[in-house]
């Protein structure tokens, strides 16, 4: 552990490992089974239970529990796993729990942005560079695409999907899947547009962005049902790598998407 800097109040079990230039700050508790990549930074009070492995350059901050045990009533007090990719920032009263039993694992990617009593549940997959607003909740094997936004005060129910560049409105309540690109916003929450700032500030083309704004309308403002919007997206627009996104996502769909 060379080059780690550990506060003299912090309690750091003796099988943790700690990557070259991490920072533990007071009153951090680093339990046992825990691996962290190189200049992590633990802020005060926060704390880390195992088995869990993050990467290189994550943050905690002051209060944030990562790595909890399940919430899920049916766990059995196995091991159970959490792994987080680097360079995320973990803000105040955070919250990850690890899954509900040992076959499973919660996932999160790299460069995501959690703000503060945001929770992410058991067995949930999130993807790259996501933003969850203040009091963002995944309930338990919720499914979250790469570049997603949640709203602050967002619920999400179990098993639902969030696809990539999807946004959620504040104080939404999603109970079906939000499609790639889509904006859904309300209690219960309804698709209300596309995702236009978030794809310009990616350099999307306006060749693109046409592209999805002509899916939205066929599926969101047509009087076709989705089986029909689907059909008539594949048979209208071009195989842009866009509309497959959107179409497989609809077509893999358990729960169904927002309407």
């Amino acid at each position: 552990m060379s080059d780690v800097k550990v506060h003299p109040t912090a309690i750091v079990d003796l099988s943790a490992k700690l990557g070259a230039g991490t920072e533990v700050g007071p009153y951090c508790i680093v339990g046992a089974n825990i691996s962290l990549g190189e200049n992590c930074w633990l802020q005060h009070h926060v704390t880390l239970q195992g088995p869990m492995k993050a990467g290189a350059r994550n943050k905690f901050y002051a209060y944030c529990s990562i790595g909890q045990q399940t919430q899920d009533l049916k766990y059995k007090g196995e091991p159970t796993y959490l792994e987080i990719g680097d360079e995320n920032t973990f803000r105040e009263f955070v919250t990850v729990n690890r899954s509900t039993t040992a076959e499973g694992k919660t996932r999160i990617g790299h460069r995501g942005n959690f703000l503060a009593y945001s929770h992410i549940g058991h067995d949930c997959v999130v993807g790259d560079e996501v933003v969850f607003s203040n009091n963002g909740t995944l309930a338990g094997h919720v499914t979250v695409g790469d570049n997603a936004v949640m709203g602050g005060l967002t619920a999400v129910h179990q098993f639902c999907r969030l696809g990539r560049f999807a946004i959620t409105g504040g104080c939404s309540k999603i109970v079906q899947d939000v499609p790639p690109f889509m904006i859904a916003d309300g209690n219960p929450a309804e698709v209300r547009g596309i995702n236009v700032v978030g794809l310009e500030r990616k350099n999307f083309s306006a060749e693109k962005i046409k592209l999805i704004k002509e899916a939205f309308r066929l599926i969101y403002r047509s009087k076709l049902n989705t089986r029909q919007a689907i059909e008539a997206v594949r048979k209208d627009l071009p195989a842009a790598e866009e509309i497959t996104q959107i179409i497989e996502f609809i077509e893999q769909s358990e729960r169904g998407i927002i309407r």
